[in-house]
């Protein structure tokens, strides 16, 4: 059997790489330009590729490399051909610290704290410290009002409970498209949680998109099939939970969509 190109053994990773991005920049449109930014990295040096670790790995280790560059030059340089990557160059290195960063990776991303002190080129103790700091900032965030888009009762339940646990406000849960579009005409959330698929064979994303008619609000999708949202081909979600999700990535999802809201950054 032939061995698999550095192409083959990097796809699988794609979708999990974009949902990162996206959360860091806080938009799918930011996100997926330092996507491509990084794997043409790749493909220009593809010597300077950390093939002695396993691909994940280093495709996210490739990813923060290029960060930490980008950080390094900030929005360098004059060539209009070169604006919407200076813009999202400077959102790099303005909007999202290191601390949210090493949240993100142990919890949404779920590196463990080894993994993710090689990622960042830290100790596995200071990874640890940036988890506290990114945590304490949580913590001291503004509470927002909740709209839980949601069929199952078990899982909306469940939802409903890390919601009011990490000290913000249910405004309504909803199992279909309609409810879900009245419950945000009459509460005016602050932040939605939405399911794909709903009880009524509605789609989760439409409700989001008409709820989005009339006010823009962040929005974190919630899916078993996030790959089916991370593609980078069409408009699709800044911040996606997979199905089963832990406590701590709700949380997590829900400060950064809350932080880049707080921030009134343009998309």
């Amino acid at each position: 059997m032939n061995e698999k190109t550095l192409g083959e053994k990097l796809a699988p990773h794609l979708p999990y790489v974009r949902r990162y991005a996206r959360a860091l920049t806080g938009s799918q449109q930011s996100g997926d330009t330092i996507v491509r930014a990084t794997l043409q990295s790749i493909v220009d040096a593809p010597d300077q590729f950390p093939s002695d670790l396993e691909p994940r790995i280093a495709l996210y280790k490739t990813f923060e490399t290029f960060w930490r560059a980008s950080e390094e030059a900030g929005p360098q340089g004059s060539d209009p051909a070169e604006g919407d990557d200076l813009i999202v160059q400077k959102r790099l290195a303005d909007l999202t610290p290191k601390s949210r960063r090493a949240l993100l990776l142990t919890t949404m991303e779920g590196f463990s704290e080894t993994e993710a002190a090689t990622l960042l080129g830290e100790n596995v103790d200071k990874v640890r410290l940036l988890v506290r700091e990114a945590t304490d900032e949580i913590d001291r965030q503004t509470h927002a009002r909740v709209l839980i888009i949601e069929d199952e009762p078990i899982i909306a339940m469940d939802i409903e409970t890390i919601v009011t646990e990490s000290g913000h406000e249910v405004a309504a849960i909803a199992a279909t498209r309609d409810e879900a579009v009245a419950a945000a005409r009459e509460h005016a959330p602050t932040l939605v949680l939405a399911d794909i698929q709903l009880a009524d064979n509605s789609s989760g994303i439409d409700a989001v998109k008409d709820i989005l008619s009339d006010h823009q609000v962040p929005v974190i999708f919630i899916t078993a099939f996030p790959e089916r949202l991370l593609t980078g081909e069409k408009p699709e979600p800044a911040f996606l939970i997979t199905k089963p999700f832990q406590r701590d990535t709700v949380k997590t999802a829900i400060a950064q969509a809350l932080f880049f809201d707080g921030m009134n950054v343009p998309a």
